[in-house]
């Protein structure tokens, strides 16, 4: 099997098995052991069902079994409970039976320190060698809703079980992504999986994304990520979803430096920078939202509207029956990046038509008058859906669907504006019954109730939309190279080199061992010169003096030459001296800090923005993972609060932005091509030209990697 297709295999054994094997089971239905087969059975999971218990007998009204082996068939999928210890005898013996794959809720793994984590390290050894597939161990299981597959002991369905649908969810807590199913069935999406990975001996995160990407029941995918350990197989998985025109919504906990430790703590792997899983989440077309609700609004709204029916673009009609309301949309609206375009003037004059008394503008405020008649309500909302100048519409009723009278008008109305046009996206907000929401919802109309809540969904359902129909740009690949001398790394002059040598623009420059090598150097360039002492023990050389920029005369040359050395000498003593530096001096231009820095989860990333001596203040930057094209570079340039300094703001002379462009993409690919020496480049500045005259790195550093070091992982259950 190709890598490609490696990942997310194997699960269809737990969310659609002919038999389930209950290791560990029990007669008492409120412990863990028993939970799973009380719901097997209440909830009419239609294969056989094998409880496993050492002492053989009868659990829950079924035949029990000693062993594995004693089954009367192999099953498809185990779910373990059994005590930490037993474990790995368990699986083992599931492995050497053929059962496909396994469940293990059982805690008291990795997530309780160095014994929990060999036990751990056991079962995973078991499903490499083996190839059956496992989930957990410390999860909270698994459920396959159309085929009321349940591996979990889950009190969400104490209650009842969720109605099956097109919403897969997945998560490394088990308990966000048993509450997010339960509230989403709550709130009348039909759910298709949950899956909780745990502390991922096997499965992972990636695992469960490709699984439902892949699977024939699931429209859309829901993700509460903690983590992430192996980059490219979430890469990999995000593009199989991509690929099959599955939306994946993504909450990505752990923002804070509070959240990061603590998820880190929680699923025993470092969490990485939040701005690089930014970053991948957004290239490869997830959707990220910050709290658990709107993970879950974004997931009833697009299994309502579905995919090809998101809308692809941000222009939005407000339609209420209060101006004041209106005003607030128009707010909420703005501030998730959604336009109140203006309406057509035809479309204007049948607003007014209908209703003389209305404000056409949009907001369209219809007044009350649109509560007494139907026809009326129909009329402003048919004006207003065949105007092409809006993308989608947002109707908001404070109380309609909630009085018998007016909930008919409006809802006689909603179905004639869904038959005249079946494809236009209207996101309702509101109040409203769950049986009156439900047919909303069959209508292809989501609701939300909250007026931030609702412009922030269908801010989502936007991004939905144009990734559904926006063509994906494959990053460039990288290529093969030779690897870098060590010297490489010795200091600027060196880094310079090197770079150089991949393409990176800098200007002419020699080391010099003495004053006449450096005059002479001097005289070759061409005055005015910048002097920078050599070492490499000085990485900030401005700090000891080391750095003398316009001189302009060989006296004043073999001056500052002496002069430079003798303070390097005072504040810095210990510092081996390579040399002085002699470079070109650069013209005036726009400072741009540029760099790469390898993340420990998916590697080389390339960062630009202002440099200089606000580039700290302002923390105005752009991260992209490398390497990148050349147009992906403009688009980082581009993408900066500060590219009106380089786009001629306020009358200055338009900057070599192509030629920035080409630096940044030289450098990611340099950092891409040696991301196994190469752990930091830090340019600064990048010293960009008015237009047409190019772009040069003035100073640069090369970090390597540090040698290996074992870290203990540690987890807390929680």
């Amino acid at each position: 099997m190709t890598a490609e297709h490696d990942v997310g295999r194997g699960l269809e054994a737990v969310f659609n098995p002919r038999s389930i094997a209950l290791i560990g089971a029990s007669d008492d239905s409120t412990k863990i052991g028993g939970r799973p087969l009380q719901f097997l059975q209440r909830y009419g999971y239609a294969g056989a069902i094998y409880p496993v218990n050492r002492r053989g007998g009868t659990v829950q009204s079924l035949p029990a079994y000693a062993s594995v082996a004693e089954l009367p068939e192999t099953p498809d999928l185990a779910v373990v409970t059994a005590p930490p210890e037993s474990v790995p005898e368990a699986i083992h013996d599931c492995a050497a039976r053929g059962v496909r794959a396994a469940v293990v809720i059982s805690s008291g793994f990795s997530e309780m320190g160095a014994a929990g984590q060999a036990l751990q390290q056991q079962i995973g050894d078991i499903a490499r060698a083996s190839g059956m597939r496992i989930v957990g161990p410390n999860c909270l299981g698994a459920i396959g809703v159309h085929e009321k597959s349940i591996a979990t002991f889950s009190v969400a369905l104490e209650a009842g079980f969720p109605a099956a649908g097109p919403v897969g969810i997945v998560s490394q807590s088990g308990n966000l992504g048993s509450y997010a199913m339960r509230v989403a069935a709550e709130r009348g999406a039909g759910i298709s999986r949950l899956l909780t990975t745990g502390n991922e001996c096997d499965v992972d995160i990636a695992d469960a994304i490709a699984a439902l990407a892949l699977d024939d029941v699931t429209s859309v995918i829901l993700c509460c990520m903690e983590t992430c350990r192996n980059g490219p197989r979430l890469v990999r998985a995000l593009a199989l979803a991509r690929k099959a025109g599955k939306p994946v919504v993504v909450l990505k906990v752990g923002v804070s430096d509070a959240g990061s430790a603590a998820a880190a703590s929680h699923t025993g792997a470092l969490a990485g920078s939040d701005a690089v899983f930014d970053v991948v989440l957004r290239n490869a077309g997830a959707v990220r939202v910050p709290s658990i609700e709107q993970l879950i609004e974004v997931g009833l709204a697009v299994s309502v509207v579905g995919v090809q029916r998101a809308p692809r673009g941000e222009r939005v009609a407000v339609l209420t029956a209060s101006g004041g309301f209106g005003v607030l949309l128009a707010d909420a609206a703005s501030a998730q990046g959604l336009t109140l375009a203006p309406l057509q003037a035809a479309t204007r004059a049948r607003i007014l038509a209908a209703v003389p008394f209305a404000s056409p503008a949009n907001p369209v405020d219809m007044t009350a008058q649109v509560s007494s008649r139907p026809e009326l309500l129909a009329e402003v909302l048919d004006a207003v859906a065949a105007d092409d100048s809006c993308d989608a519409l947002l109707l908001q009723s404070a109380n309609a669907f909630n009085m018998p009278r007016l909930r008919d008008v409006f809802l006689a109305a909603l179905r004639r504006l869904r038959e005249a046009h079946p494809a236009r996206t209207l996101l309702v907000c509101c109040r409203a019954p769950r049986e009156v929401a439900q047919q909303l919802h069959a209508l292809g109309y989501p609701t939300v109730e909250g007026l931030d809540a609702a412009c922030a969904t269908l801010a989502a359902l936007v991004r939905v939309g144009r990734q559904a129909g926006a063509p994906h740009e494959a990053a460039p690949g990288t290529t093969a190279a030779t690897p870098l001398d060590a010297r490489a790394f010795a200091d600027e002059a060196s880094a310079k080199a090197a770079l150089a040598a991949a393409g990176l623009p800098v200007l002419r420059e020699a080391t010099a061992a003495t004053r006449a090598a450096a005059l002479a150097a001097a005289q070759d360039i061409g005055f005015p010169v910048v002097l920078k002492i050599v070492s490499p023990d000085i990485a900030h050389k401005t700090e000891v003096g080391g750095v003398v920029v316009g001189v302009r005369t060989p006296a004043q040359l073999e001056a500052e030459y002496d002069a430079l050395l003798a303070r390097v000498a005072q504040n810095a003593p210990q510092a081996r001296i390579t040399g002085v530096l002699v470079a070109q001096m650069a013209p005036q231009g726009t400072e741009l800090i540029l760099g790469t820095k390898k993340d420990p989860v998916f590697g080389p990333m390339v960062m630009v923005g202002l440099g200089g001596i606000y580039a700290e203040v302002f923390q105005d930057v752009a991260l992209q993972t490398a390497p990148v094209s050349e147009a992906q570079a403009e688009a980082m340039l581009r993408s900066l609060k500060s590219f009106p300094l380089l786009d001629g703001a306020r009358g200055r002379a338009k900057a070599d932005v192509a030629a920035a462009a080409r630096a940044v993409a030289s450098l990611s690919r340099f950092a891409a091509a040696h991301a196994d020496s190469v752990a930091e480049i830090d340019i600064n500045p990048l010293v960009v030209l008015s237009q047409d005259q190019g772009a040069f790195a003035l100073d640069a550093l090369l970090v390597p990697h540090a040698p290996a070091q074992h870290t203990q992982e540690t987890e807390q259950h929680v």
